[in-house]
């Protein structure tokens, strides 16, 4: 009979795949002095024994992977005990190095993969889908909350729709690996009694939520985010205009620019190419926003369309 996993097996797997992501994106150093072994050793014992301990020379080094605080904060919370939050905010990361941003993501990332605060989606989910690509990317998309295919594959945006948008970030000279792309929910919705189909978060489970995406955010430091769809509108902002009235007019989110646009599942169900090309002139801002050269290929897609 297989073992379950428990809440640090978990915050493990989470944290490996985070490493393995850096890994994928260049990173092969990262620096860890011998006080953060001990503490985390000491700590995982709780959980299950550990092996024998290597007889690896381990150097000092002056920047910390995690620091002893930081791993009794990451088991604190597991364990459900108040802990102020590791990133209170955007305003004293200026000066963080690329390592200690990994970390402190990577920290997050456990934590929401073991989160238990919407006991119905915890209950219905296969996966937390916590968000995917460069945490120091100067674009991030934000979308509603995972549909089947993110909730069978733990990443965001990889349906239809999804494929739909890596077009796109395509089209504008980025790719899923250069930019960040979460949501407002990190579980999929529940559909009691029903087979297929999604449906909207409720204005609760987006407020239990929302301290992830804002931690996300304030690690990331976007120059630039892109809300799609009217519900990732109401999540950031907590405006519940319609989305043709909002898009393509930028709002402001705690000083970070936010372009509102149409939701790639509304580009689907949609047949006119005037919408399309709606959504790209939105698109053609964000990378005016981010200084980025814009080619005369790039500016008439689906200009036909709108004339």
């Amino acid at each position: 009979m297989p073992l379950m996993k428990t809440d640090w097996d978990v915050l493990v797997e989470g944290f490996l795949g985070h490493l393995e992501e850096l890994k994928e994106q260049g990173v092969r150093f990262l620096p860890v002095a011998p006080q953060t072994l001990a503490a985390l050793e000491a700590l995982s014992s709780k959980a299950r024994p550990l092996p024998p301990p290597s007889r690896t020379r381990i150097d000092p080094a002056p920047a910390l992977l995690l620091t002893p605080e930081k791993a009794q904060a990451a088991v604190a919370r597991i364990e459900g005990s108040p802990v102020a939050p590791l990133v209170p905010g955007a305003a004293n990361l200026s000066a963080v190095d690329q390592h200690t941003r990994a970390a402190a993501m990577a920290e997050l990332r456990g934590r929401a993969l073991v989160c238990r605060k919407c006991p119905h989606l915890a209950q219905s989910r296969k996966n937390v889908v916590f968000g995917i690509g460069d945490i120091h990317s100067p674009l991030m998309f934000v979308g509603e909350a995972p549909g089947a295919d993110e909730d069978a594959q733990g990443e965001p945006f990889v349906g239809a729709a999804g494929q739909l948008l890596t077009r796109m970030i395509r089209a504008m000279g980025f790719s899923r690996e250069t930019v960040y792309i979460a949501n407002i929910l990190k579980c999929r919705p529940d559909t009691p009694g029903q087979s297929f189909g999604n449906r909207k978060p409720t204005a609760e489970e987006m407020k239990t939520c929302a301290p992830y995406l804002l931690e996300q955010i304030g690690l990331i430091q976007p120059k630039v985010i892109v809300a799609l769809g009217a519900t990732a509108v109401e999540g950031l902002l907590g405006r519940r205009e319609g989305i043709s009235r909002l898009r393509g007019h930028f709002q402001d989110f705690r000083g970070t620019p936010v372009m509102p646009t149409y939701h790639p599942s509304y580009l689907l169900r949609s047949e006119s190419l005037a919408v399309k090309r709606q959504v790209w002139e939105d698109m053609l801002q964000v990378l005016e926003k981010l200084n980025v050269p814009i080619t005369e290929k790039q500016r008439n897609y689906f200009l036909k369309a709108s004339a």
